[in-house]
């Protein structure tokens, strides 16, 4: 080969890189404007041409297809349409997947024992509608599939041909004809994912399925998705609408729905719930008559509305009630309200139904939260009447398939009052009590602006960066609530003699001790509800009609009910107790504290309450660590006490450089470089507030942390890391100075004063004018940046041109490789065999 590659080599390899660059590009374009434009749009279009109610729409149709009339609106609006419509398809999978491995209710696979008795003698459900909601009633919340056991039954298979052939209304025995579509529905189920869908699952991969994979199958996967879309919108958002719109106009509600900000979604609420009440007609119908097939059809059908509506009730309308319910109960100690909120809907209706709804979710959660933690404490069946929900056994999705309406409706109910007088009991009674005995202690203030000259973002990060994660530890936080619990218990059930019935007899705890730790283990690891099933079993699972799971005997005193009567107000005081002090003690320790910082002026009482939990937070822990070191005597806690103020006085330093200084340098460089020069004209001297400089500094050193932490390794990642390993205990203040805390702050410094010696010093001494010294000292650092970043696309390109000159060259004279043994060279100059080769062409 020559030594350098010629020069028509080189410009045909590039030709040839560019066309394959160009031909990606295309099709990556295309597949792009496919997924990103094409099926949102025409999901979008034809939402909307569905729903104008006009015919005429209809008719123009294709011509608002390719209409170019804001195209980005509603490609944002047909993601959503098509994020709704796949959420509604992966339900209905998942929740065919549900009832089949769950087993379909009673009341829908009724004739299925009547076949099953030939052989097994069992018990035949009932048949009427009424009859089969209370048999459904009375059976667990996760029943055997007896569809399951039918498909392993050899006959029933044999004569599947022929008794599909029937007509149902010439069947003589409907239990023999119901069965035999059981059994196919099940033998169905057992063989949809045969090895022919495994082969085409291996297949069809996520990169052929998108088409990044160069092939244009996608546009048949487009096409398909396209017409799912319109499929779903049509039967789910169209048909649901029109059937309540028409009711509702027929009715006379149409215009207290329309006063209601929120018509769409609560007329095809409406739909639906009528939907299910004709799939109960149509389905009591098709059994009178004896239409299996159809009444299965159907009652399938009222699975997918029930469990939908129900999911709508549980995790919309639930936490909307109670965020609602608590807002109400707290308008006292904001100074507020009814016509206030009453304002605040009318002028934002969406934004403050979300407020409420998020608010009540979270108050559900950390409800769900706190019983989880009770059973750790308290005797197994203690609380017999809520469901547990670490109970593997427990589904709430199997619950909403087989339990009948009227149950859930009565848990609904359930819930809503005990939610509703816990609110009332920790939140609406104490402000009345604060309110009379510390008439200047409330309102809070909750204004969005502050007076003070502390400025508002500096305080945010604060709360943000420091408090909120440290109140939001689990360990200790948890480990102290839960000693809370188990002392008031020990003090109650002593003071009233129930200490068997709610801790059990201390042989029995003495003897199972371990056993009870083994068991309150996976509670302690997962103390977080999850998201789906938590916040469901949180509402659904009140008064439950079963037995107590883990029941353990206990002691019954004399009087028990009265002594239970007893507790429960020992229990309602020690909340509203409670919930004084919480109210209380940090809002008037954080204002207190916060006064020698900001004077007289007025803060948000979200600063001061969490200033004043975290001093709180401090106090504890600073009590507890004492108590911990008490036993071990004066001298242990005098070594304790001097270790942990050397390693705070280590903190405190490298708390100040790279938590000071660090950020202050990052923040005011931002500052220079994009934000000053994109808003302060050139006639205008730019202003730097030092406090706020540090606050978006602390926000950017973050973000280049997590950066550099997921980037790949250097000398900063390997330091950052290092020092993460290390932890506060283990702090070593020199190699943070001389490793990361040197090296940084010498970069910044280099950054913000190299330019302005350039700008004040060099600059002047050209003798330019002053117009001309004012451009460049306020456009020196973007200049720099844009130097430094054409620096490194440069450089970048030329490792390319390097990487495409290996490429050609390799592609045109590259015969083969040879791999060879690598020996060291002696140190004596002597004659030597030549090593043993070992090569591949």
């Amino acid at each position: 080969m020559p030594s350098r590659l010629p020069i028509q080599d080189i410009f045909a390899g590039l030709v040839t890189s560019i066309g394959t660059a160009i031909r990606y590009w295309f099709h990556y374009t295309l597949v792009a404007f496919a997924w990103l434009g094409v099926v949102p749009l025409t999901a979008c279009r034809i939402y909307k041409c569905l729903f104008t109610g006009s015919v005429s729409s209809l008719l123009t149709l294709p011509l608002d297809m390719l209409s170019t009339e804001n195209l980005l609106a509603d490609c944002l609006q047909g993601c959503f349409v098509v994020t709704c419509t796949l959420c509604a398809f992966i339900s209905l999978v998942w929740l065919r997947e549900q009832i089949v491995h769950g087993g379909a209710p009673i009341w829908l696979e009724h004739a299925a024992p009547a076949f099953n008795a030939a052989g097994h003698h069992q018990n035949e459900a009932p048949v009427g509608g009424n009859g089969a909601e209370n048999a459904a009633a009375d059976q667990p919340a996760n029943p055997v599939g007896e569809n399951a056991v039918l498909g392993e039954n050899p006959d029933a298979q044999d004569g599947q041909a022929e008794e599909e052939e029937e007509d149902n209304e010439e069947e003589d025995d409907a239990g023999v004809e119901d069965a035999a579509d059981a059994n196919n529905g099940a033998q169905d189920d057992m063989n949809w994912n045969a090895l022919e869908w495994d082969r085409a699952a291996e297949e069809l991969t996520w990169e052929r399925m998108l088409g990044l994979d160069g092939s244009l199958v996608f546009l048949e996967h487009v096409f398909w998705v396209v017409s799912l879309n319109t499929l779903f919108i049509l039967v789910f958002a169209f048909c649901p609408y029109h059937i309540g719109h028409f009711s509702l106009v027929g009715l006379g509600f149409e215009e207290h729905v329309q006063a209601s900000h929120f018509e769409g979604l609560i007329t095809t609420i409406v739909g639906y719930i009528l939907l299910a009440i004709t799939l109960i007609i149509c389905h009591a119908l098709a059994t009178l008559v004896k239409f299996h097939r159809s009444r299965r059809l159907l009652g399938v059908c009222y699975i997918v509305v029930k469990v939908s509506l129900l999911v709508v009730v549980e995790i919309g309308v639930f936490p909307l009630i109670c965020g609602w319910w608590l807002d109400i109960c707290s308008l006292e100690m904001f100074d507020a309200t009814l016509k206030d909120r009453e304002l605040s809907f009318q002028s934002a209706p969406g934004t403050t139904m979300f407020l409420h709804w998020l608010v009540g979710m979270v108050y559900v959660f950390y409800f769900a939260s706190f019983i989880l933690l009770l059973r750790e404490v308290l005797r197994p069946g203690v609380l017999w009447f809520l469901r547990n929900l670490n109970d593997p056994d427990f589904n709430p999705v199997q619950e909403m398939i087989h339990l009948p309406i009227y149950r859930h409706l009565r848990r609904f109910i359930l819930s809503v009052i005990v939610f509703g007088s816990i609110v009332l009991l920790m939140l609406w009674l104490p402000i009345r009590i604060i309110k009379s005995l510390l008439p200047n202690f409330l309102p809070y203030n909750v204004m969005l602006y502050s007076d003070a000259p502390v400025s508002e973002l500096s305080l945010e990060l604060l709360l943000l960066q420091v408090v909120l994660p440290a109140l939001l530890e689990q360990g200790h936080t948890r480990q102290w609530l839960k000693g809370l619990v188990r002392a008031w218990t020990v003090t109650a059930g002593y003071l009233l003699d129930l200490h068997s019935y709610l801790l059990g007899d201390q042989e029995e705890n003495e003897n199972s001790a371990n056993q009870q730790v083994n068991n309150n283990q996976p509670a302690r690891n997962n103390n977080a509800v999850p998201a789906g099933e938590g916040l469901h079993a949180a509402h659904q699972a009140i008064l439950q009609q079963g037995g107590p799971v883990g029941f353990q005997p206990y002691r019954r005193p004399f009087n028990f009910p009265l002594r239970i009567f007893l507790l429960i107000v020992f229990m309602c005081i020690t909340l509203l107790i409670a919930s004084l002090i919480c109210l209380t003690l940090p809002v008037f320790a954080g204002r207190w504290l916060m006064s020698f910082w900001t004077g007289t002026a007025k803060i948000h009482e979200l600063y001061t309450a969490a200033c004043g939990l975290y001093v709180c937070w401090l106090t504890i822990r600073a009590v507890t660590v004492l108590v911990a070191w008490m036993p071990q005597g004066r001298r242990v806690i005098f070594q304790k006490v001097k270790e942990w103020s050397l390693m705070i006085m280590k903190t405190l330093i490298v708390a100040v450089l790279l938590a000071g200084v660090v950020p202050l340098l990052l923040g005011l460089l931002f500052e220079l470089v994009i934000v000053a020069p994109l808003r302060v004209p050139l006639d205008q001297t730019p202003l730097f507030y030092p406090w706020q400089d540090w606050a978006l500094g602390v926000l950017h050193a973050k973000i280049i942390a997590a950066i550099t932490l997921m980037g790949p390794q250097w000398w900063l990642k390997t330091v950052i890391e290092q020092v993460y390993a290390n932890g506060i205990r283990n702090i070593d203040l020199h190699y943070i100075i001389r490793k990361l805390a040197a090296p940084v702050i010498s970069v910044l410094l280099l950054s913000l004063c190299v330019p302005y010696v350039i700008a004040s010093g060099v600059v002047p001494l050209l003798g330019v004018t002053a117009e001309m010294q004012n451009l460049v000292h306020r456009r020196i650092y973007p200049f720099l940046l844009m130097v430094v970043v054409l620096m490194g696309i440069l450089s970048f390109q030329v490792r390319q041109f390097k990487r495409l000159y290996e490429h050609i060259k390799n592609d045109k004279y590259l015969v083969g490789q040879r791999l060879v043994n690598y020996e060291r060279k002696s140190g004596k100059q002597g004659p030597s065999t030549p090593p043993p080769q070992s090569s591949q062409e």
